[in-house]
């Protein structure tokens, strides 16, 4: 590519998202990035596309919402577009209650659900399913909803990063920037921000997550004792994860993970047997709002961020690519005033 309009440096799941959305609207895109694409975070194991709780409506919620709706197609696309899978399907997902202040409060959840969800999708309060794929519930009461969806991250960024290239743009580990340029660095990213600012605008955080083989394709997430169980469509269970502020080496396991292996066994005996033939551990990006952080660069003048999105980052993707190309090839600014980076500062 002799000259880009669009320099996106990062090629994780926000970066790709940008790149994509820039190059279907005709921009000539490059994305840098020395590691490769998703060498960060984006290249992770787990991959829960779960929605916030329906109540206390935000800008952040209705925004989650939005492109938790939106992925289904973004996905499709993808797929259609590469040939590649990603491993996305909305199939749901399952939390079990562990007592009546829980059932009391999922049911108020399940009553807001239906106005802010919109009929578009379901959080409801069942009997916890007669089947092996199951949590324990002490209550025999499970939240089931329908929009919880699942990706699997390593795939999932393999499959976009081939898609902005066979729209024409551009993938390499190291060349010139042009044209408008979005930094969409993760974790190190908010490090360099730091050292600019007086004050801490947000870090990274470790996460250690474990990969079962167990084929429960095709079932919906499981979620309980805070760790997320994500059966994989390619016969994968994919446990997570860890949250480490403190932490040495960022790809390394330790204890923590053997910790959460045994907690997915108890919590749901299925695992009980099943080996693990993977563990992964990376750094994920956290704003001090835990939000996204969207809009000009604080400190390269007439450049762009996009960063945070802890834990989210996989479901908001799809969106925001969408409102950063607003914003970068038109000048619109489309997404919340809560995501702008003037808000962390």
């Amino acid at each position: 590519m002799a000259t880009a309009d669009v320099t996106v440096i990062g090629a994780g799941i926000f970066g790709l998202s940008i790149a994509y959305a820039c190059v279907l609207r005709g921009a000539k895109v490059r994305v840098i990035d020395p590691g490769g694409v998703a060498a960060g975070a984006s290249g992770g194991i787990v991959g829960a596309l779960a929605p916030h709780v329906p109540e206390q409506w935000n800008a952040k919620k209705a925004f989650q919402f939005e492109s938790l709706l939106q992925a289904y197609s973004f996905w499709a696309d993808v797929e259609e577009t590469t040939g590649m899978q990603t491993g996305y399907v909305r199939s749901g997902r399952i939390q079990p209650l562990a007592d009546d202040a829980a059932v009391a409060l999922a049911r108020q959840r399940a009553e807001t659900a239906q106005a802010l969800w919109q009929g578009k999708a379901i959080w409801e309060v069942i009997s916890a399913p007669k089947v092996s794929w199951s949590p324990q519930s002490r209550t025999g009461l499970v939240i089931r909803d329908t929009l919880s969806a699942l990706i699997h991250p390593r795939k999932a960024t393999s499959a976009l990063a081939a898609a902005v290239i066979a729209k024409g743009g551009d993938i390499a580990t190291t060349d010139r920037c042009e044209g408008r340029i979005v930094w969409a660095t993760g974790w190190q990213g908010l490090v360099e921000i730091n050292a600019g600012h007086p004050r801490l605008i947000g870090n990274g955080v470790k996460g250690q997550a474990a990969l079962f083989d167990f084929d429960a394709s095709g079932e919906a997430q499981l979620y309980a004792d805070g760790l997320h169980i994500v059966p994989h469509l390619d016969g994968t269970v994919a446990v997570g994860s860890t949250s480490e502020r403190d932490f040495g080496e960022a790809d390394s396991t330790d204890y923590l993970l053997d910790d959460v292996i045994s907690r997915a066994r108890t919590a749901f005996p299925v695992l009980e047997n099943a080996p693990v033939i993977s563990r992964w551990a990376g750094v994920r990006p956290r704003s001090r709002s835990r939000a996204p952080m969207l809009g000009q660069h604080p400190f390269r003048p007439g450049e762009f961020v996009a960063n945070g999105g802890f834990k989210i980052g996989f479901g908001m993707a799809p969106k925001v690519g969408d409102v950063m190309a607003d914003l970068v090839l038109d000048g619109r600014v489309t997404y919340p005033e809560a995501f702008d980076v003037t808000a962390s500062l």
